[in-house]
């Protein structure tokens, strides 16, 4: 039993040993792409003007006027001036004088009171951007189809390349064991 295991398996390598491997060129006959779709991302912007209202800051004060402290300390020193008696007299119109004085102050520049920034609004135009994703479609070529003819025989094929005119073939050749 052991002689027809080692006759048989020597018999194999006998004939693989045999079998031959060589290359070959097929003529081409068509080559077909085959395509594939696929989604391809892509931005697109727009530009839109907008109205903005736009705030500016003054540093500037107005000027000061002392019109009203003038007529204020008179007015204060004649009304303290009745008010008073005696030596209290003096002091109420002193006092009327500086009260009147402050009062017409702050009526006269009341507007000068608010802090030193000032807004200003001023209307203007600004661009805005828009930006959204949109896919495109697109085919892509993912191999060929390629028939080619060797010997009289067709066959077909897919390759990643275009093959040309030929195509290179692997020939294998061994003997038929009866």
């Amino acid at each position: 039993m052991k002689r027809i295991v080692i006759a048989s398996l020597l018999t194999t390598a006998l004939f693989s040993a045999q079998a031959e491997v060589y290359t070959d060129n097929a003529r081409v006959l068509s080559a077909e792409p085959m395509l594939e779709n696929v989604s391809v991302p892509r931005n697109e912007c727009s530009s839109h003007w907008v109205p903005d209202r736009a705030v500016h800051f003054s540093n500037e004060r107005p000027e000061r006027q002392y019109g009203g402290s003038i007529l204020g300390g008179i007015a204060g020193g004649v009304i303290g001036h009745q008010i008073g008696g005696g030596g209290g007299k003096d002091a109420a119109t002193a006092l009327g004088v500086i009260l009147g004085a402050v009062a017409g102050d702050r009526l006269e520049n009341r507007d000068q009171l608010r802090p030193i920034e000032s807004q200003q609004y001023e209307t203007t135009q600004r661009e805005v951007k828009r930006c959204r994703t949109v896919y495109d479609n697109q085919a892509r070529i993912t191999g060929y189809r390629v028939a080619y003819e060797y010997r009289g025989q067709r066959y077909t094929t897919v390759t990643r390349n275009q093959p040309g005119n030929y195509l290179p073939v692997r020939i294998s050749v061994e003997p038929i064991v009866q």
